[in-house]
């Protein structure tokens, strides 16, 4: 399925839970029918990415996991 986005301004965005206080690590996220956008929460006029919902789904599925911590690296 395809969707055609003309402008992501108009979405409504949202952060983790987890992305409380002074972090620099965060990133926003928006629903569209059948994928999910993502933008970094300080360049909001940035690149977005767009991920199919069920790659999106794994994804968070995957840090839900034991021992995942959410980091890169770590």
């Amino acid at each position: 399925m395809v969707t055609v986005v003309r402008s992501t301004e108009t979405l409504e965005w949202f952060k983790s839970s987890y992305s409380g206080g002074n972090t620099t690590e965060c990133v926003e996220a928006a629903r569209l029918p059948g994928s999910t956008v993502i933008r970094d929460s300080k360049n909001t006029d940035g690149p977005r990415l767009f991920f199919a919902q069920d790659a999106w789904a794994g994804f968070v599925g995957a840090l839900h996991r034991p021992g995942a911590s959410g980091r890169l690296g770590a």
